[in-house]
């Protein structure tokens, strides 16, 4: 499945589709691009492949199980040429956050699935605070550059987001891409230093030793 996945870049992947109002709407608007939906959910991921058979879409793949996982196992680096992530679980609680789907250990995975330099990363939240820390995350990634954006163009996309803008929430949107359009072959500086742990009582590795 991981040669099939790589057949081709321009992949629309969308990690955590919830009931599917982007995934499967972005793919019955075009039928001529693969379409890639990611969730945990049970009940979600049934109800999105459901609205995909009403459709009668071909152009739609999806893959039931943890992101990160699937990523790690199965997906294919530079598979992608969108990388959608909206509204995940911003996992609060200090002692939970290392579970985050973006976060400095996480981030290289999910970026590595961008085929440059059309590759782009999309991201929202309503939860500030994770927000603010996926900003920082991606903005202090050596091989990325993010920027901010007020509103999607063509609106809302998901039900999540469309709730909350009719309530009034702030919400944070992030679109990223590789610099220079290269693949980012350097990690994030403080996911790699969680790497370079050595033998007990060593000294730990140079970073330039990578």
């Amino acid at each position: 499945m991981r040669a099939a996945f790589g057949e081709r870049p321009d992949w629309e992947v969308e990690l955590g589709f919830g009931k599917g109002r982007f995934l499967v709407a972005s793919a019955a608007a075009d039928a001529s691009r693969p379409f890639l939906g990611v969730e945990m959910v049970s009940k979600y991921f049934r109800l999105a492949a459901r609205r995909a058979a009403w459709r009668r879409l071909s152009n739609v793949v999806l893959l039931r199980g943890e992101a990160l996982y699937l990523i790690a196992t199965l997906l294919p680096a530079g598979m992608a040429r969108t990388v959608h992530v909206y509204f995940p679980d911003p996992w609060p609680k200090s002692r939970h956050q290392r579970r985050r789907l973006l976060d400095p250990r996480t981030v290289d995975l999910v970026l590595a699935l961008l085929d440059p330099p059309r590759g782009r990363l999309f991201f929202a939240t309503d939860h500030l605070e994770y927000g603010e820390a996926v900003a920082e995350t991606l903005a202090l990634h050596p091989a990325v550059a993010v920027e901010r954006v007020a509103a999607w163009p063509e609106g809302p996309r998901t039900n999540y987001e469309a709730k909350f803008e009719r309530e009034g929430r702030p919400i944070v949107r992030l679109v990223a891409r590789l610099r220079g359009g290269g693949r980012a072959s350097l990690l994030h500086p403080a996911g790699r230093d969680d790497l370079l742990v050595g033998p007990a009582g060593g000294r730990r590795a140079s970073p330039g030793a990578l």
